[in-house]
């Protein structure tokens, strides 16, 4: 049932344009806000609605740059999405120091490495008495939450990752960063984190209105430390499992994970990568025609997150609203509705890797 919706989801999404104009949305969330004590500080979170029974809470975190707001606001206050929200509940998590209206950090703060952010989330769930969570992460919020679901893996029944790097910086990597820090201010080496060289060249006004964000709605201090915190990252510890081999003992995820990345995206190998590491039976790698998944319309975004819960067997009855229901076509069946820049789905499977991988790897464009 999993598999046979997540195709639905791929078939629906070749039909669409993925590209629009979008603008931050800064509207405020409706729930109570919290900062919640953990062993490695202090963590500023938005609850959305009860726990509905056994069901897991929603749980989202951003990437560098931004907020809770700023990076999931045009998707939740989405129509389709709130009728997503009605059968669960929102945790929103903003790391320490990114939230609207942050105070700056005091002379001598430590901030937490990566690995301390993903181990405040489970303090945090237990005192607000969330039991799991479905989490969708943006960027480092992607790889913190894949540490979450690498340390606690009870805890988390599904992930959807966007822009996942799982891997730490190498040498040349490092240099260049180094090279970059003294000839760019943060603002422009966050851009470049968020934009290939082409995308910084088109979209103006998206560029633009990121830029300004970026620059003006998050105290740089905090930011810089967000940055160094996630420049620093370690290389998660993942490994495809090999059937009747170590399928039950390798360090890999063991939810369902949905990975997206636009096919323009500085972050396309390291997605690639990432999928190379998990189980093909339970992971869909979805590279989409779009230079930043955060500008796909918030209702194929939605309509992707209800196909993914449904696969799961949450919202079994879910009304797919504004996607045409068509019958399960083969993974690599699925292309353009013109046909247009056609994709071989080989070219997204790792070397070596099984037939099941290439069922589940698909490049759909618009």
């Amino acid at each position: 049932m999993f598999w046979s919706c997540l195709s639905n989801l791929l078939t629906a999404f070749s039909h669409f344009p993925i590209f629009e104009k979008h603008h931050i949305s800064l509207l405020r969330p409706v729930g109570p806000e919290h900062d919640v004590e953990t062993a490695h500080g202090v963590l500023h979170v938005t609850m959305r609605g009860v726990t509905k029974g056994n069901r897991p809470t929603i749980l989202t975190y951003h990437d560098i740059g931004l907020n809770h707001k700023s990076c999931f606001n045009s998707l939740f206050n989405y129509e389709d999405m709130q009728e997503v929200t009605q059968h669960f509940s929102v945790l929103h998590v903003d790391a320490p120091g990114q939230q609207e209206n942050a105070p700056l950090f005091p002379a001598g703060y430590q901030y937490p490495t990566m690995d301390e952010l993903a181990e405040m989330l489970p303090s945090v769930l237990t005192q607000l008495q969330v039991r799991s969570v479905i989490g969708i992460g943006v960027g480092a919020g992607a790889y913190i939450l894949t540490k979450l679901a690498l340390n606690e893996p009870s805890l988390v029944e599904g992930l959807v990752l966007i822009n996942i790097d799982p891997c730490a910086k190498g040498w040349v990597d490092w240099a260049a960063s180094k090279l970059s820090g003294w000839t760019s201010n943060l603002v422009d080496i966050i851009m470049g984190h968020h934009f290939s060289s082409e995308e910084l060249t088109e979209n103006r006004e998206i560029i633009q209105t990121y830029r300004l964000h970026i620059s003006q709605d998050v105290p740089q201090d905090n930011l810089a430390m967000f940055y160094s915190s996630y420049d620093s990252r370690t290389e998660l510890q993942m490994e495809r499992p090999v059937p009747g081999l170590n399928e039950h003992t390798v360090t890999t995820l063991r939810c369902p994970a949905l990975l997206v990345v636009g096919d323009t995206s500085p972050a396309v190998d390291a997605v690639v990568e990432c999928n190379s590491r998990l189980n093909p039976t339970k992971t869909t790698l979805l590279k989409v025609l779009t230079f930043l998944p955060k500008c796909i319309l918030p209702g194929k975004l939605a309509e992707a997150f209800k196909y993914f819960v449904q696969g799961m067997g949450y919202m079994p009855t879910a009304s797919m609203t504004r996607l045409v229901r068509s019958r399960t076509h083969s993974a690599s069946s699925v292309s353009s509705a013109d046909g247009a820049r056609g994709h071989s789905t080989s070219s997204t499977r790792a070397e070596g890797g099984d037939t099941h991988t290439a069922t589940h790897n698909m490049e759909v464009t618009a």
